[in-house]
């Protein structure tokens, strides 16, 4: 099992780097092609909401990605330190309007990513993403 740990300041401009990184370690790890277009949008997805969550809050801890290859399976996992009210809950305090886009967000995540895990607690939060590095079965002609 290779992994790859990458933690980044929170600030938006990081969030393209933690893309283009993930994508190069998808590739690696043999993630189908055709589907390293849907890893970059949910990791940017993953880690914009990350920065947004520390940015609202006000925490300077950077934002951790996890990227790792295992057998048959390749996955990413994106943490961030803000408090949520309870697991899958949102961030003390936050709008409407940001409870939306984190809602938004997590909906566009799902929406790329077959297996998706979100976590969150008082001490901070995770979304796991899991992509298979088995080649599709082929159908009979």
């Amino acid at each position: 099992m290779a992994t790859v740990e990458l933690r980044f300041s929170a600030l938006p401009e990081h969030v393209r780097t933690a893309r283009l990184v993930a994508a190069a370690v998808a590739r690696r790890a043999g993630v189908d092609e055709a589907v390293l277009d849907e890893v970059r949008l949910a990791v940017g997805e993953a880690c914009s909401r990350a920065v947004g969550l520390h940015r609202n809050v006000g925490i300077s801890a950077p934002v951790k990605v996890l990227l790792t290859e295992e057998e048959k399976q390749f996955s990413i996992e994106v943490g961030d330190e803000a408090p949520h009210a309870a697991p899958g809950g949102h961030t003390p305090g936050a709008s409407g309007a940001e409870i939306e886009e984190d809602e938004m967000g997590l909906a566009v995540i799902s929406g790329l990513v077959d297996d998706v895990e979100v976590s969150a607690g008082e001490h901070g939060g995770s979304i796991r993403m899991r992509w298979s590095t088995t080649p599709p079965a082929a159908l009979p002609a």
